[in-house]
């Protein structure tokens, strides 16, 4: 039997062990831990291409392979930690409220109002339909990430940069802002961008960036000079900076920081393709 050809695949599961270790966490409301075995998941898929590309043992089987376990870890995974962020919000940051409150779900359903004593034993007022289902929204991630995934599978042009946003971009931010969340729900922080609102209209704008015409740079490095990699480098540089001032609360800024530095960059290409040309 040739191990070698074996190894990319034996990473690219590692990566699917950490989505399920992920979700499972997430079903404990453990958002911090869900983030770890996200990142971990993330530094593996990074590694089963780049071990595949160096065993040059690249199958369709561990294509197919990378999605499924891409599906899991960077789509099913932030869908159900924004639904438990917003269940958390709508539940008034009460972590043990929310836990308590929607593993039995049905039985507020079945007292015949959202406004009945069930909820009231719960500590709960003023609360509406509307407001209890409001966390379900948070499940079109994974809808728009696999459409995002098959898009790429299928697209010859996001060989060298991406056109939308990765799944584990979108991922990481989602996955970072549950961390934090965690961290410091009970604390003196100020929970407010963590309200419906920025975080319904944040899952709305990131499931329209997966699907985006909108072309983003890749890490690849051709070469290492710095004319063909000022983006990326500068892109690094700042990356880096922002972690070590702000550690986890850098990683939301880094990747709109992404977003926007790729869509600089397309004005600066397409300006100097017009220039070329005249």
């Amino acid at each position: 039997m040739n191990i070698k050809k074996h190894i990319p695949n034996a990473i690219t599961c590692g990566n699917l062990l950490c989505g399920c270790l992920g979700l499972l966490v997430t079903s404990w409301y453990r958002l911090d831990l869900a983030f770890i075995f996200m990142l971990l998941a993330a530094f593996l898929d990074f590694f089963d291409g780049f071990f595949a590309r160096l065993l040059k043992v690249n199958s369709p089987i561990g294509k197919d392979l990378d999605s499924l376990a891409d599906m899991v870890t960077f789509g099913v995974l932030p869908g159900f930690i924004m639904f438990r962020m917003l269940s958390i919000s709508v539940l008034g940051f009460n972590v043990e409220l929310a836990k308590e409150a929607y593993s039995s779900l049905d039985r507020i359903v079945k007292a015949g109002g959202f406004d009945s004593a069930v909820l009231i034993e719960f500590g709960v007022q003023n609360l509406t339909k509307v407001d209890l289902f409001l966390p379900f929204i948070a499940f079109l991630i994974p809808v728009f990430s696999a459409i995002r995934l098959a898009k790429f599978n299928n697209d010859t042009r996001q060989s060298d940069s991406f056109i939308g946003v990765p799944t584990p971009a979108n991922a990481i931010l989602i996955g970072s802002l549950g961390f934090i969340l965690i961290r410091h729900t009970g604390s003196d922080f100020n929970l407010s961008y963590f309200s419906k609102a920025p975080l319904i209209s944040l899952t709305l704008l990131m499931c329209y960036l997966l699907i985006a015409e909108l072309p983003l740079f890749a890490l690849k490095f051709k070469n290492f000079g710095w004319p063909d990699n000022k983006i990326r480098y500068s892109f690094l540089i700042i990356s880096v900076l922002l972690l070590i001032v702000f550690q986890v609360m850098a990683i939301p800024f880094i990747i709109f920081l992404y977003i926007v530095l790729s869509v600089v960059n397309n004005r600066i290409l397409k300006s100097t393709a017009r220039k070329n040309n005249n």
